[in-house]
């Protein structure tokens, strides 16, 4: 009896997040400043509300699941992309790659991908060479973040042709998404998500430490550098198209942990909907509610991001108890 209530508890949990993305979609495709009933309604479906809607619920998957992901590869619940300086790497990559004049969708999907590796290694190596403590990780993330960022601001200043990142890809936002770089980063971010769910019993063990985890006969080492390529692809290709987007990978981890536990059987794709449902519904809003204005989306995750990342450092007293 107890297992069957757990069962229909769980999926009804899952339904509950699927009712919130498709809702979050479809208010994404309706709702805007401009008309859908007019000479141009069929245009701007096509061409302006079905890829923008797309691309939130990519970016807001990916970003999502990539943090949990980090989370658990760390053993740090305050990690996340934007936050260690994957994200950044991600930045990083695509300006190193407009500044080249390489300007198709795969060529900055997989610098994207390039740079938010790069920065996730370095970010585990420092750790795991100085045995660095669960703060002291995220704070040396911060300072890789800031680096990474000067680095592409360095860039840009030297290439004025790859100033067109200024703008809203440094904030974050979805109002310059196309095809053309949907397309190929939503192919890699698909295939990434079918991976880290198909490592979902992997992600446990490693998540009870590294000792444990050998004891037990998991490759500690291959799997979590395979874990950590993945939640590269995925922040990175939501980087590529989506920008600098803050706190989606450490907001939904925690929301969805609160709701269904840390099985990353169900936690993994929860994330993926929560994400998606999120960031559809955030961007919605951003656009809607200062109509004709537009407010970036990125603006919105950050003003809600940033006492959401305070209170945790509060209710941790700082980091020293376990995230």
């Amino acid at each position: 009896m107890n297992s069957w209530r757990k069962f229909w508890s769980m999926n009804k949990k899952v339904m509950l997040t699927a009712a919130a993305v498709l809702l979050a979609a479809v208010l994404s495709l309706c709702l805007g400043a401009a008309s859908l009933g007019g000479s141009m309604g069929s245009f701007i479906f096509l061409y302006v509300r079905l890829p923008r809607t797309l691309g939130c619920l990519l970016a807001g998957a990916a970003l999502a699941v990539s943090g949990a992901v980090i989370q658990g590869v760390l053993l740090n619940r305050l990690a996340s992309p934007s936050i260690i300086g994957i994200n950044a790497g991600a930045g990083l990559g695509v300006t190193v790659c407009c500044a080249a004049g390489l300007l198709s969708g795969w060529a900055i999907a997989g610098a994207a991908f390039l740079g938010a590796m790069g920065a996730a290694v370095l970010i585990v190596s420092l750790a795991r060479r100085t045995g660095a403590s669960r703060t002291t990780v995220i704070l040396g993330g911060v300072a890789v973040n800031a680096f990474l960022n000067a680095l592409s601001q360095a860039v840009t200043t030297l290439v004025p042709e790859a100033g067109m990142l200024s703008g809203e890809f440094r904030v974050g936002g979805f109002s310059a998404v196309s095809y053309v770089r949907l397309i190929p980063a939503g192919v890699l971010i698909l295939t990434a998500l079918v991976a880290v769910f198909l490592l979902h019993n992997e992600l446990d063990v490693l998540a009870l430490g590294e000792e444990t985890a050998r004891g037990l006969g998991l490759d500690v080492q291959k799997i979590r550098l395979l874990l950590l390529l993945l939640a590269a692809m995925l922040s990175g290709c939501a980087v590529s198209f989506a920008g600098l987007l803050g706190f989606v990978g450490l907001m939904v981890p925690h929301a969805m942990r609160r709701l269904v536990g840390s099985e990353s059987r169900v936690l993994l794709p929860l994330c993926a909907g929560g994400g998606a449902a999120f960031v559809t519904l955030c961007d919605t809003a951003a656009r809607v509610v200062f109509a004709p204005y537009e407010f970036p989306v990125g603006i919105v995750l950050s003003v809600l991001g940033g006492p959401f990342f305070l209170t945790l450092l509060l209710k941790r007293k700082g980091g020293r108890q376990d995230a």
